[in-house]
């Protein structure tokens, strides 16, 4: 007999909604691993042919010293609501997405080979956008308040008119609000929402893994 197929649970949300710390907590409740597209985007961004593509396209000002694909500098080309930012944007998910895809999907087939989780997160910031939630046998959205995801992307560096710009590349918060099954207070502590959330897993999937004992 086969093993039973692990759910894959895609995370949406605002950037700067807590997907990753919430992944993080949720491992405290459930066997879970977590798939992170954008590690596959850093791993596309490094092969030699992806390289050539993008420079080709946008020209060598977006390699660093080193050679590599500087991100900064591909964002500032890409982000944001204008006809030529668009068009580049299109340009650069017409080769990147296909081998993040591919990264993804290889990953995927490992850990449901593996067998020994009770779940798996994808976490992908364009989930919906790029049709990935094709993987997800269900799709949770993170309700943040704006000011606390404003707070978040500060301490990475970026302001407020960065964050609305790179919003602009992704689907409206109420488009994704209705295309998840499930919408999560995030307002809390995180452990109170990773609770919330291994519950809605264990009941959707009819998990019968008991809550994980945490020792010191």
């Amino acid at each position: 007999m086969s093993a039973a197929r692990i759910p894959v649970i895609g995370i949406v949300g605002g950037i700067g909604s807590g997907k990753t710390a919430l992944a993080n907590a949720l491992q405290h409740q459930l066997r879970c691993s977590r798939l992170d597209a954008d590690s596959a985007g850093h791993r596309a961004l490094r092969q030699p042919d992806i390289i050539a593509k993008l420079t080709a396209i946008f020209g060598q000002e977006i390699l660093d010293p080193q050679g590599e694909v500087s991100r900064p500098a591909v964002a500032r080309r890409v982000f944001g609501d204008a006809a030529e930012q668009r068009q580049a944007r299109q340009q650069l998910e017409t080769i990147v997405h296909p081998v993040i895809e591919d990264d993804m999907r290889n990953q995927l087939q490992q850990m449901q080979a593996d067998g020994d989780q009770d779940v798996i997160l994808l976490d992908a910031a364009l989930l919906l956008e790029a049709g990935w939630s094709r993987f997800c046998d269900a799709v949770i959205f993170l309700d943040v308040p704006r000011e606390t995801r404003v707070a978040r992307v500060r301490e990475r560096g970026w302001d407020e008119p960065e964050l609305a710009r790179r919003e602009a590349s992704q689907l409206s918060l109420e488009e994704k609000r209705a295309r998840a099954d499930l919408v999560l207070d995030q307002t809390g502590p995180i452990e109170q929402s990773a609770g919330h959330l291994a519950n809605w897993i264990r009941e959707r999937f009819q998990l019968q893994t008991p809550a994980k004992i945490l020792t010191p």
